[in-house]
């Protein structure tokens, strides 16, 4: 009564939602009439004007805000230059003009903005601040302004927009939108998650936010599962598209750059997940923007969201390369392994014998569930195992209590002894006992013991006797010896798992000699993904296939982070509203459940379960055959390609003379005389193996007597239509044969059933030895099994048991979610890295000032130079010149002499600034050199020259480029080799997220120090020297070159600007000098350019003390 009261005056969330949808759905309904009447031109004349109208409303509104928020451009400005300095830029001048210039650009949008910076550039006022950060910083305010006007503007032309797409679909496809599926448009409009039910019309909803957004003209983007979809939707929506005048495209894996340009250029365009992000992975790896693909990330639709989302989140895009050393020993401890493995078994039998001696009534049968528990952490699937577990009623709930009474004296780990490993079904993890150690490393047996760095450092640090370049020498000795070790106990442990958790035709197939990955979801095999972590060249090395060489990460982005990019973001999908809360944790998507337009009457049969996996088997046979004798179409779901095979094979009469009582028998045996059977049921497989043909099989899946039987959802985004007759007998019926993980998996199978108001039905079979119920909760439905005494063949089916299950499932989800969010913090600090490259990386494409930003890199390299050679806490007769004299020579080919300088008296800023005035006049030398290389060579080497581009300013891109790529590559790798044993941090009482984010960014700000250097050095040491009865060369050595060699440098450095070798290759002039220069030790900690400064002024160290 109280739920019914509260219901009353506080209405559920979503009904609150949907509340809100209604008066919009009132004026479409109202409008329809209205456009009824139009003719063809004028309906596609409505685009044109909607365009207009956006825009025009959109400048108005901002204009307003403009003058009545003069605060809105100090506000910005200060985010850019910080409080004090943003306040003084709008002392000069900014406050009084800005308003009169700003108006300009909202008389159009992108063109505009541009025209309006460059007449903010030229005001006096502004010619002492930096133009190219302003010029960013106002961009930004406007786009913030005029992209938000823009929204409220569609919002206003919304039942309009709607309207005309309904009329164009009763046009074009003769379908009209029901009124539901105008709400599911709105739901996708406002950038929400609209949860739809199969066979509602999803594919037909999206053409009404597609539509409106598309009118911006900044592009939409419908994400789809696959290529098929991605193409079938464009043909089949791209009618009303192109009817009302915009145009559509569709990205394929083959297709070529011009090509994906083009579709990227429409106002619509469709394609797969996966095509999209690694489209804005190479885009981000292209020197040239005309090569470019994608326009801004403006708006997307995915659809099946919660597959794309959710079941691939945990999957990263990587473009990947060849390492040139491959260090993996696969090979090497493949033998050891298996050995290893096979002893493991031999140890689960000898344990197994010893558990039968024991009977319950003997005084140590604890003992025997101790036993027990050794065998389950050993081997959890062993078949002895599981089948003791069913035909003892108690012995699970025994072997819960004294792994409950192990866990509380904190003796956990007593139940590995005697093991070689231990296996964690949950955490799907394998660790080595000690005496699994023991063995493995008979030939080796220091392996497993990994140096201490900290330790070994420090005491190295703290002997006196060896010189700076003997300790560095020995450190580096230390850390191979550590990077040695952990490669190969990494190796072992990948290697295990392979043999251990992973089993082929389930998790993986041979296909063409290659190990392909099967998705766990989909059911669909994966050619061209790779397990991470040296986990897939682990499987190679099990199956004895060729082992692939390891890859070196060259650009990656997890699914959660691209689509993050999106400035707004919506999906759809039959199943979204039980991982509602990670919508909106991780995407901020909120879920809306749209109501079916017709009420849906399938039938939702409670769970059977068995006790054994056998029984449970014989039970779907039996039900198959049922329906395939009454002609009712069955869609059976499974969950691996193994099980699949199975039942396809249990189907034949042969083997069901084993499992169908007489009676049964004979009535199938009569059924099937008229019919065409070759000895089985006739029936159809559709998994990772025989996925060809997937959306024609599913399709005809619910025709009369039609027996399917689909690796859990493959298939999905096809629609089954009921054949003549069906809805007589039920409608189609799904056979589950195993809970997933996921209640949401479970509903998508359940959903194709009971299609737009058809009859339908579900059951789900399950038994005691699923996965599932093994792992997280048969021990309550055991005990229930146990009071009722039933048999192996009798099953039981009650909505308790249900409920029990789905708790399970709760358990599951809860622990998944919880895996992605842990990895989507590791990723965040990958990805805040990967935005600051690509910013940076973005600047320097479109950048005409380069040598603005090369001075800077030469500010930052002199004042590392000067600590390194002058440190500020030493005395500048100590300094040592003749070290920097030589470093600034060999390293930069800089030549500053220090005679005649009072060395005694020569103070640090003194010092600094002499250096930069040499780099900049040794700069001005070889900007001279860069002017008289002829135009053909120069830009066939250092690429072709943008609009407004100078020599040097192409020339400082392709080295700049070159340099961030090189390092973001081997900065990549090191952040791989970083999380790969960070999880060890654990067992040190240290937080291995926090240690994580601490040495990414130690790592990450190295990087940043070695891009300038190594930027400033190229330039540096860059030479140009015509030739006599030649063009003229880039010189790559200060040696004599022979012509050939000249030309020879000149071509590779082409190929390699493409294709990223090593940096040394890049046109340079390099020498070396005779001794190292020996730098001056600093007492003290280095002081950064952005920290404090010391002198308690409270302000940064560059804008102090460090001028």
């Amino acid at each position: 009564m109280f739920k019914s009261l509260l219901h009353k005056f506080v209405k559920p969330k979503n009904e609150r939602t949907l509340n809100q949808f209604l008066p919009l759905v009132d004026q479409i309904n109202v409008l329809e009439e209205k456009f009824e009447g139009y003719t063809d031109d004028d309906l596609r004349g409505m685009t044109e004007e909607f365009r207009q109208r956006i825009i025009r409303d959109a400048v108005e509104r901002s204009r307003e805000r403009l003058a009545n928020d003069p605060r809105g451009l100090r506000k910005k400005l200060q985010e850019i230059f910080g409080e004090e300095e943003g306040n003084d830029f709008l002392a000069v001048g900014v406050n009084k003009h800005h308003n009169q210039v700003l108006t300009r650009v909202l008389k159009t949008l992108d063109r505009e903005i541009q025209d309006t910076i460059q007449e903010l550039k030229e005001l006096e006022s502004f010619e002492t601040f930096d133009n190219q950060l302003l010029q960013e910083g106002i961009e930004e305010y406007l786009r913030e302004i005029l992209h938000e006007e823009m929204g409220n503007s569609m919002d206003e032309i919304l039942p309009e927009a709607f309207a005309v797409v309904r009329e164009a679909a009763k046009r074009t496809l003769k379908q009209r939108h029901f009124d539901v599926q105008l709400m599911g448009g709105v739901a996708l409009h406002q950038g929400r998650i609209a949860e739809m039910k199969t066979g509602e019309g999803k594919t037909l909803v999206s053409t009404l936010p597609a539509y409106l957004n598309a009118l911006t003209g900044r592009g939409v983007h419908i994400v789809t599962v696959n290529d098929y979809l991605a193409r079938r939707d464009r043909d089949w929506m791209g009618q009303i598209y192109s009817f009302l005048g915009l145009t559509t495209g569709v990205i394929q894996n083959s297709m070529s750059t011009t090509d994906r340009q083009e579709a990227y250029t429409c106002d619509i365009t469709y394609g797969t997940n996966n095509e999209f992000g690694f489209d804005y992975l190479r885009d981000n790896l292209k020197s040239d923007p005309n090569q470019r693909v994608q326009r801004e990330l403006n708006y997307a639709i995915v659809d099946e969201v919660d597959s794309i989302l959710i079941d691939e989140a945990r999957t990263p895009l990587i473009i990947s390369g060849e390492v040139e050393h491959d260090t993996n020993k696969f090979l090497d401890f493949r033998t050891p392994v298996r050995g290893l493995v096979d002893r493991q078994r031999t140890i689960i039998s000898d344990l197994f014998r010893k558990v039968k001696k024991y009977d319950d009534t003997d005084p140590d049968a604890y003992a025997k569930y101790e036993l027990l528990l050794k065998i389950e952490r050993g081997n959890p699937k062993n078949d002895q195992l599981l089948e003791y577990i069913a035909e003892n009623k108690t012995a699970k709930k025994n072997m819960i209590q004294v792994e409950n009474d192990y866990m509380r004296d904190k003796r956990a780990h007593e139940l590995s002894e005697g093991l070689l490993f231990a296996i964690s079904e949950k955490e799907h993890n394998v660790e080595l006992t000690e005496e699994g150690q023991r063995l493995i490393s008979r030939k080796d047996p220091d392996l497993f013991v990994l140096p201490d760095l900290d330790a070994e450092f420090t005491q190295i640090d703290q002997d006196d006797s060896l010189s700076d370049y003997e300790k560095a020498e020995k450190k580096k000795a230390v850390s191979k010896l550590y990077d040695e070790r952990h490669e190969k106990i990494h190796n072992i442990s990948q290697l295990i798992k392979a043999y251990t958790l992973f089993k082929r035709d389930i998790d993986y197939v041979i296909s063409n000699g290659e190990v392909v990955i099967v998705d766990e979801f989909t059911g669909r095999m994966m050619p061209g993904r790779r397990y991470s972590d040296g986990l897939h060249q682990a499987l190679e090395a099990k199956e004895g296939v060729q082992v692939a060489k390891a890859s070196q990460t060259i650009a990656t982005i997890t699914l959660q982070n691209y689509f993050r990019l999106y400035r707004k973001l919506a999906g759809m999908t039959g199943t979204a509203e039980t991982e509602a809360a990670e919508f909106m944790d991780i995407y901020k998507l909120d879920v809306v459940v749209i109501p079916t337009n017709e009420p849906m009457i399938r039938i939702d049969h409670p769970d059977v379960i068995y006790k054994t996996e056998k029984a449970k088997f014989r039970a779907v046979v039996r039900e198959i055959v049922d329906c395939y004798m009454r002609g009712q179409p069955a869609l059976v779901g499974t969950i691996t390609i193994k099980v699949s095979e199975q039942l396809s094979e249990m189907l034949a009469l042969k083997n069901l003379n084993k499992i169908l009582p007489s009676d049964q028998l004979e009535h199938l045996k009569e059924v099937m005389k008229d019919r065409d059977h070759k000895g089985k049921i006739p029936h159809h497989v559709l998994n990772a193996k025989y996925h060809e043909q997937e959306a024609e099989i599913v399709s005809r899946a619910g025709q009369g007597g039609a027996v399917t039987i689909a690796t859990n959802m493959a298939g999905r985004g096809t629609d089954i239509v009921l054949g003549d007759g069906v809805i007589d007998l039920g409608g189609l019926h799904i056979i589950g044969t195993e809970r997933h993980e996921s209640r949401r998996i479970d509903n998508q199978l359940r959903g194709r059933s009971g299609r737009q108001g058809d009859p339908g039905s579900s059951r789900f079979y399950l038994s005691l030895e699923d996965d599932l119920m093994r792992i997280f909760g048969s021990e309550k439905i055991a005990s229930i099994m146990e009071r009722l005494g039933v048999d192996e063949d009798e099953p039981i089916e009650h909505s308790l048991i249900s409920r029990t299950i789905e708790n399970a499932q709760k358990k599951v989800e809860s622990f998944n979610f919880e895996i992605r969010k842990q990895l989507l913090k590791y990723d965040d600090v990958n990805n805040t890295q990967r935005e600051v490259i690509y910013t940076r990386r973005d600047h320097v494409i479109f950048s005409d000032n380069l040598e603005r930003d090369f001075l800077y890199m030469v500010d930052d390299v002199i004042y590392d130079l000067v600590e390194q050679f002058a440190p500020r806490d030493s005395y500048p007769e100590d300094w040592e010149y003749d070290g920097l004299k030589q470093e600034l020579r060999d390293r930069f080919s800089v030549y500053q002499s220090f005679d005649g300088i009072n060395q005694e008296t020569l103070t640090q800023d003194e010092l600094t600034e002499m250096l930069k005035k040499r780099f900049e006049l040794t700069f001005q030398e070889k900007k001279l050199d860069i002017d008289q290389i002829p135009e053909e060579p120069f830009y066939q080497f250092f690429g072709q020259p943008q609009e407004g581009d100078t020599k040097v300013n192409v020339f400082l891109r392709a080295v700049m480029l070159r340099v961030i790529d090189k390092n973001w590559m081997e900065n990549l790798l090191a952040l791989d080799q970083l999380k790969e044993g960070i999880g060890l941090r654990g067992y040190g009482q240290k937080d291995p997220l926090i240690e994580y984010k601490r040495e990414a960014y130690e790592i990450f700000a190295e990087m940043i120090d070695r891009i300038n250097l190594e930027s400033v050095e190229l330039i540096m040491k860059f030479g140009f020297r015509p030739q006599q009865n030649q063009r003229a060369s880039v010189v790559v050595s200060a040696n004599e070159q022979t012509e050939e060699s000249q030309g020879m440098a000149l071509r590779r450095g082409r190929q390699t600007l493409d294709q990223g070798p090593p940096v040394d290759e890049l046109g340079t002039n390099t020498s070396e000098g005779d001794t190292k220069p020996r730098p001056v030790v600093r007492t003290g900690k280095k002081i950064g350019r952005n920290d404090p400064c010391p002198c308690g002024s409270g302000k940064k160290y560059k804008k102090c003390c460090g001028r």
